[in-house]
């Protein structure tokens, strides 16, 4: 398995994160004019950007769909975040779906999410584990986050076979790095000096150095991470986003991409209207503030992020108006966008 992949040759269709939204993928694949086995009467092929599952009401039933396009060879997809999470067996706000034991079913979230049986469970495990962590072509790149020249030739020089084992083996050297610096010591301090306030969104928080130099070095020593999850710095000041204050915040890297191909992402819940991200949990600094829905990112006009926030659709049914949040797709070449709904 190459963990950096060959794109696919030929017009595309790209999707972003679909976090569990069958319905929104149902709607966005016959809009764009595919049938029910996904076949395109032009012979466009499709292309997912990661984040298939978590959140949404059927996160069985998108992986169905998207295992059974790339089986057919009618589709690719490369690893996203909420991806590697479920390869690791790390339980997170939204993967409960996932668990025999679900987490989020017992503190009363996502109530409504389809569970996976034992045999689905290991169905999912096995194609997860053979998607690449990117697709590239002499004309277009495609990866969940972030396109760090660096983190990419680490992991196509790397000597492991998986992305999980590649994931461990970064991770352990990032944490023998800590653990000589004495960073780990300070950090675990912090954290048991303000104990659950940092989970408490309404707590006096000041910013935690030794902590936001630990998350720090732990995002950027592995490429795994910074291609899943992105490029992410020490903040000036904490925030509080999903669920916990944070002392680092992502960073805008596209605007420092100077890389001839373009490069198509999703991630980081680019909004089709103007909201306000707090009132969706979403903390920090605004990536987009100022720039067009719709706009291309980066010096050069070729850095596309196509995730239009359909992971927060849960929310919006709970709260019971209308979808705000979009299932977004990108044609290439015509970079041309095309939403579940109008």
């Amino acid at each position: 398995m190459a963990l950096i992949g060959k794109l696919f040759d030929g017009p595309l269709d790209l999707i972003g994160d679909v976090h569990g939204e069958i319905e929104a993928l149902h709607h966005l694949l016959s809009r764009m004019g595919y049938d029910a086995e996904g076949r395109h009467p032009e012979g466009r092929r499709l292309v997912f950007v990661g984040d298939l599952c978590d959140r949404g009401p059927d996160s069985p039933a998108v992986l169905d769909l998207v295992g059974a396009l790339v089986a057919a060879g009618r589709a690719q997809c490369v690893l996203g975040n909420h991806e590697l999470n479920i390869l690791r067996g790390s339980r997170k706000e939204g993967n409960g779906w996932f668990f025999e034991d679900n987490h989020d079913r017992d503190e009363g979230k996502f109530l409504a999410s389809t569970d996976a049986d034992a045999d689905r469970r290991r169905h999912y495990l096995a194609f997860l584990g053979e998607l690449p962590i990117a697709l590239e072509s002499p004309e277009l790149r495609v990866v969940h986050a972030c396109w760090n020249e660096t983190s990419v030739q680490e992991i196509k020089t790397a000597s492991v076979a998986t992305v999980a084992d590649l994931f461990t083996v970064a991770d352990d050297a990032a944490e023998a790095r800590l653990a000589s610096s004495g960073l780990l010591v300070t950090a675990d301090n912090e954290a048991k000096h303000i104990g659950d306030s940092l989970r408490d969104p309404d707590a006096a928080m000041s910013m935690l150095h030794g902590m936001a130099q630990v998350d720090e070095v732990r995002q950027m020593g592995n490429p795994v991470r910074v291609l899943t999850s992105g490029v992410e710095r020490i903040g000036e000041a904490p925030f509080f986003s999903s669920g916990k204050w944070r002392m680092v915040e992502r960073a805008a890297w596209w605007n420092d991409y100077r890389g001839a191909v373009p490069v198509v992402i999703g991630h980081y819940w680019r909004w089709p209207v103007s909201v306000d991200r707090r009132a969706f949990g979403k903390g920090g600094k605004d990536l987009f503030e100022g720039v067009p829905f719709d706009e291309a990112l980066g010096p050069d006009r070729n850095v596309y992020c196509i995730d239009y926030s359909v992971g927060r659709r849960f929310q919006e049914r709970l709260a019971g108006h209308a979808f705000l949040t979009r299932l977004g797709a990108l044609r290439w070449p015509e970079r041309e966008l095309v939403f579940d709904r109008t």
